[in-house]
Parts: structure tokens; C-alpha cells; sequence
């Protein structure tokens, strides 16, 4: 399991969970180590061969319970809808960093290891940055059409100085989020 979107200002966290195939494509790593070509090219492959779930928190949710809490809701989220699939539990989830759900999150159940770098170590948790990255980055090149002041297209939603101007010009939209300070501030100006 892995997650993507944890430091910009707008838009979704996103969490992947994935239990790779017997095809497990070559190439897989941490997801901001790849191109966007190979990234992309990876994500289809990946969603061929292996059995995955994404869990979305937006950015109200986030607001509301913090960063790091939708993280880890994000990661339940998704861990429960591929048991859910699957119609069992892992022995063991992989998770990327250095803290797990487990004691976190009320409804987490599974047992977990963190693995500190294991996006670019273990292929299951390479696969869920990618997955996870992936779908982040279309839905933010999605809502870029509706709010094309932003860069969405090309930033994701990070703090670059063309959202930073954008920003300070037109604030925030309701995917903002508003508890990040350089949003906060720029509901002020």
C-alpha cells in the first residue's frame, strides 16, 4: 500500500492498495522516479495483471480531520475495499513509510509492517504508487478544465509559483485545501 498527495494544496489524498499477479511487469519503483510515460505505461499494465483498490479522502475531509488522519483513512479505506473484493484479509499489509493505520484509525483491522523507502524496495508497494499517482494526477488533470488558473495540468495541485499567483489572484476553490497554510493565508489577502 501506498499513498500520493500528501503535501500539495488541492486536491484529494489518494491511497492504493495492490496484491500483484503472476505477471508482476518489470520496471516497477517508486512512482516519483518515473517518467510520466513509464509511469503510465506501468499503471495499465498493473491494472491488467494484479487486484487493487484506491480510496480517495478530498480535500473538505481533509480540512476537517487533517492530513496525516486522512492518510491513514485513505489507507483503511482501501485495504477494506480490496478485502472486501477479495472476500479475505491479508496476512500482512506493506505500507510505505514509517507508521501504519494500526492504532490510528478506528476501523484499520490488519496487521501491518511499515517499510521505510518501500516504494523503490518492495514491487506490491511500487505498484500501489504508481496505481495511487496515476489516478491522483487524472483526477487533478480533470479538475484543471474547471479551474484552469491553477496549473493543475502540470502541478497536481503543489505549491508552484504559477498556483502560488493563482492563488493570490482569484483564491481558493472548493478543492483548496484551507487548512494548508499558504491557502489559509491567501483567504486573508
Amino acid at each position: 500500500m501506498d499513498e500520493a498527495g500528501r503535501g500539495p494544496l488541492a486536491g484529494p489524498v489518494v491511497a492504493a492498495a495492490c496484491i500483484l499477479g503472476a505477471h508482476v511487469p518489470a520496471g516497477l519503483n517508486d512512482s516519483k522516479k518515473l517518467s510520466h510515460t513509464r509511469r503510465a505505461k506501468l499503471d495499465e499494465s498493473l491494472r491488467r495483471s494484479s487486484r487493487f483498490a484506491i480510496a480517495v479522502v478530498e480535500a473538505a475531509e481533509i480540512d476537517r480531520v487533517n492530513i496525516f488522519q486522512a492518510t491513514m483513512l485513505a489507507m483503511t479505506r482501501c485495504v477494506a475495499d480490496l478485502c472486501q473484493q477479495l472476500s479475505t484479509h491479508p496476512q500482512i499489509v506493506l505500507i510505505d513509510g514509517n507508521q501504519t493505520p494500526q492504532g490510528r484509525c478506528a476501523d484499520w483491522q490488519w496487521p501491518a509492517r511499515a517499510i521505510v523507502g518501500g516504494d523503490g524496495i518492495e514491487p506490491a508497494i511500487s505498484a500501489a504508487s504508481i496505481l495511487a499517482k496515476e489516478y491522483r494526477d487524472r483526477l487533478m488533470i480533470e479538475a484543471a478544465k474547471n479551474h484552469p488558473h491553477y496549473g493543475w495540468e502540470r502541478n497536481k495541485g503543489y505549491g508552484t509559483p504559477q498556483h502560488m499567483e493563482a492563488l493570490r489572484m482569484h483564491g481558493p476553490t472548493d478543492l483548496h485545501r484551507r487548512s494548508f497554510a499558504p491557502v489559509a493565508q491567501a483567504s486573508l489577502i
